[in-house]
């Protein structure tokens, strides 16, 4: 699916300064400019982190081409001080500013909230961090997976007889940086009534711990531990990976009563669904292992193909699991535009995720692959701050400033 004429969106009028790097910061800038805010990404001369990451395509960053789409992208040094200035200039300027800096290493470029604030009081200040901007860990250095393990959400990751796994994605910077741009939401919304914006602190390890919703109030009542529990959904049976005859695997989840009914059908084993063992939801979750024992059983005396066709007609959840090359090849996905191919200068179309969630009457929109550094330096700067040529090329020259057009 090829990138058409873009609506406005929801976010048109609000301006952003994204003053984040590597992935949580800027996925908070993405999804906040995938819904029309225009989108100002500060980077260093060398660039974000996040281009050192994923795969490259003639060496060009195709990880970048995607997180950093939308934006405009600037190149300014804000160890300095007259980029520190340029920040603050443009912080003024703006709806909404994202950053995940050291809690007070911002304070000490004099670009602190309250710093900005008192210039722009309807400021809304986005603040990603590992552990807070306050606490006995706020110090501390925090990347999304160390922050993920504080949390308690990686301790539930893998199997139970294996050391703690991960996914293979920056999951708890993609959950920090959507907390963080839904935070933002609220804040603009409270600010039609106030006039004022506000601050909003996101916890890379308080993100991720959001997510141990069901095993907070059962340690506290009942002292229990969760613990890893491979590929099956504790207190929820059957919810599984099965193997198949072909020497693949079926995930199915069946654990409501009426659904679980219509999978002893499908299995042949009617009475399956009035045994005492397995005849109510939680009296089956008591007894998983012999349940999921009688589905792999089932499952693994026929092909995976004929397993999912079945179960469909039955009304089972159920399916394989996808790989990236399923994806591509899935009618649903195609049928759906769930991938969309930006126009890039370098990269010709570049892949990516379409926008979520889809709004019916303003949606969001995928504009422009992620641009090079400092691409729209001097076009900002001179839009926002009236910086003119001579200007430019000054700062271009002390290295304030980097980009293109001599930048």
């Amino acid at each position: 699916m090829a990138v058409e004429a873009a609506p406005a969106g929801p976010l048109a009028g609000y301006r952003v300064l994204e003053m984040g790097s590597t992935v949580a910061g800027p996925f908070c800038g993405r999804l906040l400019a995938d819904f029309g805010a225009e989108v100002i990404k500060i980077e260093t001369a060398e660039g974000d982190p996040v281009r050192t990451m994923g795969k490259r395509y003639h060496e060009v960053s195709l990880y970048a081409a995607s997180i950093f789409r939308n934006k405009a992208m600037i190149g300014v040094d804000l160890r300095r001080p007259q980029g520190q200035r340029i920040a603050a200039e443009l912080a003024a300027r703006c709806d909404v500013v994202v950053e995940n800096f050291r809690p007070g290493g911002l304070e000490k470029w004099g670009l602190g909230y309250e710093q900005l604030s008192e210039r722009n009081p309807r400021l809304v200040m986005v603040r990603i961090s590992g552990f807070g901007q306050d606490g006995p860990y706020s110090q501390r250095a925090g990347y999304g997976v160390i922050s993920e393990a504080v949390s308690g959400l990686r301790h539930l990751t893998g199997d139970e007889d294996r050391p703690p796994s991960r996914v293979a994605v920056s999951m708890t910077d993609y959950i920090t940086g959507l907390y963080g741009a839904f935070g933002a939401a609220l804040a603009l919304l409270a600010r039609q009534k106030t006039g004022r914006g506000q601050c909003i602190d996101a916890a890379l390890y308080e993100c991720a711990f959001s997510f141990m919703e069901p095993w907070i109030p059962a340690f506290q009542k009942l002292g229990h531990v969760a613990n890893r529990s491979g590929s099956r959904l504790p207190e929820s049976t059957p919810n599984n990976l099965y193997p198949t005859g072909d020497r693949q695997f079926i995930h199915v989840t069946a654990m409501g009563d009426a659904v679980f009914r219509r999978l002893a059908q499908a299995m042949g084993q009617p009475d399956l669904a009035d045994d005492p063992r397995f005849r109510s939801a939680t009296v089956r979750s008591g007894n998983h292992k012999s349940l999921d024992d009688l589905v792999a059983r089932w499952t693994g005396a026929h092909a995976l193909a004929h397993l999912e066709r079945v179960l469909a007609e039955a009304g089972v959840p159920a399916t394989r699991i996808f790989s990236i090359a399923d994806i591509f090849g899935d009618p649903h996905y195609r049928a759906r535009g769930a991938i969309v191919e930006a126009p890039d200068a370098e990269l010709g179309a570049i892949a990516m995720a379409n926008v979520v969630p889809r709004l019916s009457a303003t949606p969001g929109a995928v504009r422009h692959a992620g641009h090079r550094t400092g691409q729209d330096t001097r076009r900002v700067l001179a839009e926002l701050l009236g910086l003119q040529g001579s200007e430019l090329d000054a700062l271009a020259a002390a290295g304030v400033i980097t980009g293109e057009g001599g930048a």
